[in-house]
């Protein structure tokens, strides 16, 4: 099974009342198949944004300097990123490397 890393890779905010209205996500997947020398590592990556709509005046709002990337991560998944379905698409591309069912080629 891989293990998700899931990050913001930046933000998207108004200068003037600091609110953020794009996050750039990216979830990188990383499995290590053997051990020792015959260890390989497969990976697979997806990169994606997602939009905001904010409102500064509302009790719940978090100043630019006070975010977390946690905080910007739920508001991602909250908001429309389908982090089950993105970690089993890499998941399964993984699997395809580790076990292959078609391969590129010509026969000449």
């Amino acid at each position: 099974m891989a293990t998700f890393t899931w990050t913001i890779s930046t933000t998207d905010y108004e200068l003037s009342d600091g609110g953020v209205f794009t996050a750039h996500w990216r979830v990188n997947a990383e499995q290590t198949e053997g051990t020792g020398d015959d260890a390989v590592t497969y990976t697979a990556t997806s990169y994606g944004t997602q939009g905001f709509t904010y409102d500064a005046s509302s009790s719940d709002y978090t100043p630019y300097a006070d975010l977390t990337e946690v905080q910007v991560l739920g508001w991602c998944w909250d908001d429309g990123v389908d982090k089950d379905a993105i970690e089993t698409s890499l998941q399964a591309n993984i699997d395809a490397q580790i076990t292959p069912t078609t391969r590129e080629g010509v026969p000449w």
